[in-house]
């Protein structure tokens, strides 16, 4: 009734920007965590996929555990691994964490 119409309706659009500048931070927040810690890790997930599919019959791999051994026999979700002579287990092919280049065994032993 004392207000004018002209302030009170400024004082309205200044609650609205205020509301939004609240959440400002909070949007800073995610987009940090997305940019610092989501995004690599599924570029590090895809790279472990597509490695893991190319596996081959021969080739050196470390488990996740540390064990080294070469691949003897692919299936659809599980390798055969040959960790020494005689010595061959089957992994899941999610448990396989690197392929070593070629050789690589050898010239450890």
């Amino acid at each position: 009734m004392f207000i004018s119409n002209a302030y009170a309706e400024a004082a309205a659009a200044g609650s609205v920007q205020e509301g939004i500048m609240q959440y400002l931070p909070l949007v800073a927040l995610v987009a940090v965590f997305y940019f610092l810690v989501l995004r690599p890790q599924q570029t590090r997930a895809k790279e472990h996929k597509g490695m893991v599919e190319a596996l081959q019959r021969g080739d050196e791999i470390v488990t996740i555990g540390g064990e080294l051994g070469r691949v003897t026999k692919v299936y659809e979700a599980y390798v055969g691994v040959e960790l020494t002579e005689n010595v061959e287990v089957t992994l899941e092919k999610v448990a396989i964490q690197k392929v070593l280049p070629k050789g690589t065994i050898k010239s450890i032993k």
